[in-house]
């Protein structure tokens, strides 16, 4: 009975929404109408940017760069404590969000879901951002072309987030 009642939710505010739309002397149809066509020229507007992020994040991806950046950074990381597994992800994380989930179920498929690493996978991908990927999209939005400091802010915020991640992760993961 409760799950027919939340199942009928949301078609009875979309409905209640429709009604005062079409009744309200205050709201109009025509200014329903004008939000629509702004968002859908926003969209239009973000289209080249989101379209040269997928094919530059496919290209980076099938280059093998991720693994490469993982092989050179795997001796550093191994005298660190921190299971070179984790690398690829970190690195392309902040470019895209896709990639770095398909990332993290490799880890998943190489560790396992409860190991160490997959826990530490697990936390660096819900605590870090796509660092790249939402400046582009947010700041194409608003015609800005100059990040200024933007990036290198976003940047060390990731990167502390990841030290973070792996720091604290590690010790909640060690404790339980």
């Amino acid at each position: 009975m409760i799950q027919l009642a939340f199942s009928l939710l949301v078609p009875a505010v979309l409905l209640l929404l429709s009604f005062y739309l079409l009744f309200s002397k205050s709201v109009s149809v025509d200014s329903f109408l004008l939000g629509a066509r702004s968002g859908i020229d926003t969209s239009f507007r973000l289209l080249p940017t989101l379209v040269l992020l997928m094919v530059g994040v496919s290209m980076l991806s099938a280059s093998g760069f991720p693994e490469l950046i993982g092989r050179l950074f795997s001796p550093l990381c191994q005298r660190v404590g921190i299971d070179a597994a984790l690398l690829p992800l970190i690195f392309i994380r902040p470019f895209s969000g896709s990639g770095s989930n398909a990332l993290l179920l490799s880890v998943y498929e190489q560790n396992g879901v409860d190991s160490r690493t997959g826990f530490l996978a697990s936390v660096i991908a819900g605590s870090s951002e796509t660092v790249f990927y939402v400046t582009a999209v947010y700041f194409s939005a608003v015609h800005i072309k100059k990040t200024r400091h933007t990036l290198p802010a976003a940047l060390l915020t990731m990167a502390v987030t990841v030290v973070l991640a792996i720091l604290v992760g590690g010790w909640f993961y060690d404790k339980g």
